[in-house]
């Protein structure tokens, strides 16, 4: 059996007076430890044999601990629940567990937790440190708690500015500063007036959802109200969107490639399904770039990646698919080709026709390779005089093939 080489303690704001003489002894015997300066701080007196401070980016140092395997006894000092968002399960990347001695604090979401009289079960925890605030928006829904770990002193105000544009400016908000440690302070607001000042940088804000009544809340189906989204028609319509997303049908973990983008909605929804999800926006139009961008941030999922270019020499060297949607560019030379080429086995391919150009390619793509061939008619009713009548849109032939 491998030695237990690698010990990751968790520190709470407690300090050193939250550990066992055990932990300690553990911190101690080490020939390296690896820490941030304020961990490295708080064991300056037990005269080490090595301490290492975190570089940047931090996979420099999680390849020197990597690098120390076998060779010498390390200790890495990290928060709290060191596998809860924490540079535990980085370091497991790259090291068994059954290498590990582990030593857990209370999560500063459990902290929090504790503190506002929440169940953590049923409360959404989420990290926005170091990622884009417009990840919450998603969980925005009237009723619903959130718990936010934020990147700094600034985080709760901006997520309260972001919380008000959207239309929950009556959402009760918490700062809780410090949690656990003697400098603990807890301070109440809500988002449309959030007057806070002086926060410390180590915070978790509670978000209490509440909306008012034209609040942009994101349903969990698919088919977002065209409206939402920024475009110049080019657009796959809400209820085909829907057809479409049903069609892909997304698994957890798994990578869409949207050629031909558009106005990015079908990425955007597909992310939306679950956050393990990935999209790639492939559009070759700068203004139409610059609106799946806007459209993403919006939209909550910031992390939509773009690709400008045109299929299929865009699709080079990009992420393997585990489903692609063609909605635009179809008939183009060598697309339909590149696309089946890079899916995966057991991969999903849905190409929506809107021209009698793509409709016959899919036509002889159904014929010679199988899948399923569909026509989607969709009518809505408008004014018609004084009365109201069936407005058809343009039919869509939609063919979903399994590779």
């Amino acid at each position: 059996m491998t030695e237990r080489w690698l010990t990751i303690v968790g520190i709470g704001e407690d300090g050193l007076d939250g550990l066992t003489d055990l932990t300690k002894a553990r911190i101690a015997d080490a020939e390296v430890v690896f820490g941030g300066q304020r961990h490295l701080d708080m064991i300056r007196g037990m005269n080490l044999a090595e301490r290492r401070r975190w570089q940047s980016p931090i996979e420099i140092s999680v390849e020197e601990v990597a690098r120390l395997r076998g060779r010498k006894k390390v200790c890495v000092l990290a928060s709290g629940d060191p596998f809860h968002y924490g540079i535990g399960a980085t370091l497991a990347r790259l090291i068994p567990g059954r290498e590990m001695i582990v030593v857990t604090s209370p999560s500063s979401f459990s902290l929090a937790a504790a503190r506002m009289g929440w169940a953590l079960q049923d409360v959404t925890v989420l990290s926005l440190h170091g990622r884009p605030i417009e990840l919450v928006r998603r969980h925005l829904h009237p009723g619903r708690k959130i718990l936010a770990l934020t990147s700094d002193e600034n985080g709760p105000k901006e997520i309260a500015a972001l919380l008000d544009a959207s239309g929950f400016g009556p959402s009760g908000l918490t700062v809780l500063e410090a949690v656990g440690g003697p400098r603990e302070k807890l301070r109440d607001t809500n988002a449309a007036d959030f007057d806070i000042e002086g926060i410390s940088p180590l915070n978790v804000l509670a978000i209490d959802v509440r909306a008012d009544a034209d609040a942009l809340v994101l349903p969990l189906t698919p088919g977002l109200p065209d409206e939402w989204f920024a475009h110049d028609g080019q657009i796959t319509k809400r209820e085909v969107r829907a057809l479409t997303l049903g069609a892909l049908a997304p698994r957890r973990g798994e990578t869409l490639w949207d050629i031909g983008a558009g106005s990015g909605s079908v990425g955007i929804e597909w992310m939306l399904m679950d956050p393990s999800l990935s999209a790639i926006a492939i559009e070759h139009e700068p203004e139409r770039i610059d609106r799946i961008a806007e459209n993403a941030a919006m939209l909550g999922v910031p992390g939509l990646t773009i690709k400008r270019g045109r299929a299929p020499d865009a699709l080079e060297k990009l992420a393997s698919p585990d489903a692609i949607f063609i909605g635009g560019g179809g008939t183009d030379d060598g697309v339909v080709d590149a696309a089946i080429e890079a899916l995966k086995p057991g991969g999903r391919l849905v190409a929506n026709a809107v021209t009698l150009e793509m409709e016959a390619l899919l036509a002889l793509l159904h014929q010679q390779m199988g899948g399923s061939l569909t026509r989607i008619q969709i009518a809505r009713a408008e004014a018609l005089g004084t009365m109201s009548g069936w407005k058809p849109a343009m039919p869509i032939t939609q063919w979903v093939w399994v590779k």
